[in-house]
This record gives C-alpha cells, structure tokens and sequence, in this order.
C-alpha cells in the first residue's frame, strides 16, 4: 500500500476486453518498477465494465503480477454495498494483494453511510482496503473525520487514495492520523502530496511514463526532494494534458499514439477526444521519451 502504482487503463478490440495488450501493459508496468498496479479503477472505464469483465481484469492483474515484486490493488467499488462486497471478495479469493474501493457514487450517501458502507466492505475481506475519495467524479465526499474513524476502527483500512485536489486535506489526514496511508490520485500534485507525508501515488501518467512516475516517487520516499521535485516538474505538460478531457480519454488516446495499444476503442458514452484535443496531444508527446 505504498509507493508508485499505475490506475490501468483497460484495452479493448473490437468491444471487448483486449487480454493480450492488458498483459502486455501490465508487464511493461512490471519492468519500469512499479510496486503495484491498479487494475479496474476510473483509469480503467469500471463503470461501463460488466461485473463478469470486471472480474476478467483482476484475474489476468493476478496472474501477471504473481512472482513479481508487483502488487495488485484490485478495482472494487461500486454505489451498492452488497455488490462491492461481492467484487472485494472475488479479489480476495484470486488473489489481490489489497483493494481500491470507491466511495459510493449517485446515491449521495451521508458520513454516517459511507462509513457504514466501508465497514461491510472491509470487514468481508481480510485483505487490506484503500478508500478512494475522488468527489469530483462520485458526488460525494469523504470527510477527513469519517475516514479517521474508519482507519481507527477498521483494522484493514489502511490507507486513501486522495483525489479531492486539496493539500489543505492532506495535511489535515496526516496530522491527525499520521499512520493512516495517503497516496496521490492527482499527478499535477504527486511530489507536494509526497513532500506532505504521502506515502505513494495512484497515477494516471503511469500509464504512458511508468518510469517517471517510479523515479519520481522513490526519490521523494528516500528522501531526494529535489531530485523528486525536477521530475514533477518535467511533467508538468503532460500531466495537464491527460486531463484535457475526461479521464481516460486522453490517456488511452496518447497511448495509442505511442504504439502501446493498437486500437483506440472506449465504452459508450465516453468517445476519443476532438480533432484539436487529439492534435494537443500527439504535440504535447514529442517532448517525452516513451520506452516501450
């Protein structure tokens, strides 16, 4: 539950999951140093995924990562309680090495449900769980004082993936309780929440950079703040790029402009970017070195 991880991105041919290049992503993944890959989060169009598919990914994750140093932390959040339930468990069963687990999205539950929510979830498992507050995209917000209590009385709530876009946040979790786990779900701000007691990131730019992301993250938990820093820094450009349109339509499209994936397909009602979005981004590439 620490250090650099990628949010995947699920390939698809011809409307269904592409195996191959998942495989193939996740061993790149692999070979640049990532500690842990994130199969199935909003990176990985979940939502538009059948519970079946959905599954499919964790497995193949597992599968790829057994032997490695790798770890998988497995997609299982969904807006109903039972059904996260059923998918924590399934990544438990293949076996995940910790789960990623939404907050409830739609139903705009109060504190008191998403605690009791995250408490099912954890409690059904024993591996360890990550609450993921990602407001932006859900409608609703985990309360720094809500996922205290769920650290302090959830043995396996161990950390967070904060995507609120707030430092004042991150500082509040980490004073208040400095052994809960705070990793990045915001790459314009990965070496600030690293440098304010973050613990790792959960990247989008992971995808395309695994490299940078690892370099980036390993400096700054060793302790080479500048070195960490001048990295951030170097993607600046693309980091903002990748959010030119909904995520993840402009990760998948610059990765099908780097050859990393031979299609370029998305689940309805997400679509490839714009003409000039998709100009923005094959220019905003020729800065970086993409290693294959």
């Amino acid at each position: 539950m620490r250090g650099a991880m990628s949010a995947l991105i699920t390939p698809f041919k011809n409307g269904k999951i592409d195996s191959q290049t998942f495989i193939t992503l996740i061993e790149r993944q692999i070979k640049y140093g990532m500690d842990a890959c994130v199969p199935v989060g909003t990176t990985g169009e979940s939502a538009t995924l059948t519970h079946k598919e959905h599954m499919e990914c964790i497995e193949i994750a597992v599968s790829v990562c057994k032997g490695t140093k790798t770890k998988v932390l497995a997609g299982a959040g969904s807006n109903a309680t039972t059904e996260a339930i059923e998918l924590a468990q399934f990544a438990q069963k293949c076996g995940a090495d910790a789960i990623l687990c939404v907050s409830p999205y739609y139903n705009k539950p109060t504190q008191e449900g998403l605690y009791q929510h995250y408490k099912a979830v954890a409690e059904s498992v024993e591996i360890p769980l990550m609450l993921y507050n990602v407001p932006g995209r859900t409608g609703v917000d985990i309360a720094p004082k809500t996922a205290i209590r769920l650290f302090r009385d959830v043995a396996n709530i161990t950390a967070i993936k904060e995507a609120s876009g707030s430092m004042e946040r991150i500082i509040e979790l980490n004073t208040q309780a400095s052994d809960l786990q705070i990793l990045s779900g915001e790459d314009m701000i990965n070496y600030p929440i690293l440098a304010n007691g973050g613990s790792g990131v959960v990247s989008v730019t992971g995808n395309l950079l695994p490299d940078k992301i690892a370099q980036l993250t390993h400096l700054a938990m060793e302790g080479k703040m500048l070195e960490s820093k001048a990295i951030n820094n170097e993607l600046y450009d693309i980091n903002t790029t990748l959010f030119c349109e909904s995520n993840p339509i402009p990760i998948k499209a610059a990765m099908f402009i780097a050859g990393l994936i031979p299609n370029l397909e998305y689940r309805l009602p997400l679509l490839a970017p714009s003409g000039a979005n998709m100009q923005l981004i094959e220019q905003v590439l020729q800065k970086y070195e993409v290693k294959k």
